[in-house]
């Protein structure tokens, strides 16, 4: 699939944008979301360096610029309803603005734990 074609797949929101999850390739790691409008995933999957639509700038920017704490593609692929992207990259330095690793490290929220019914064919007897 061209370029072209997947980003005319994709269902931007009505803003113009697609959330895009950002995942350290070789661990799974969710690192961050950011979002993207149709020129930064044209940018992200031809330039092998992740680029975002920064809402409150209005512009373009691209993790590490200043930082130094780059992103580089290693894979991209859509979800089942086209409308959430997934990126897989190789993070250099740490993901977040506040110096963590990722995004995620510092407010669990401690939810119920849900139980997973046991699946005893018995049972659909």
């Amino acid at each position: 699939m061209s370029v072209s074609s997947t980003i005319e797949s994709i269902s931007f929101n009505p803003d113009g944008l697609v959330p895009a999850i950002i995942q350290q390739w070789d661990t799974g790691e969710v690192l961050m979301l950011g979002y993207m409008n149709d020129e930064a995933v044209r940018r992200t999957l031809t330039e092998g360096r992740v680029t975002f639509w920064s809402r409150s700038r209005s512009e373009y920017w691209r993790k590490g610029d200043t930082s130094g704490n780059a992103q580089y593609v290693r894979g991209a692929s859509l979800d089942c309803d086209n409308d959430t992207l997934l990126i897989q990259v190789e993070q250099v330095g740490v993901a977040c603005h506040t110096g963590t690793r990722t995004c995620f490290d510092s407010r669990e929220l401690n939810p119920v734990i849900g139980d997973v019914p046991d699946s005893d064919e018995d049972d659909d007897v």
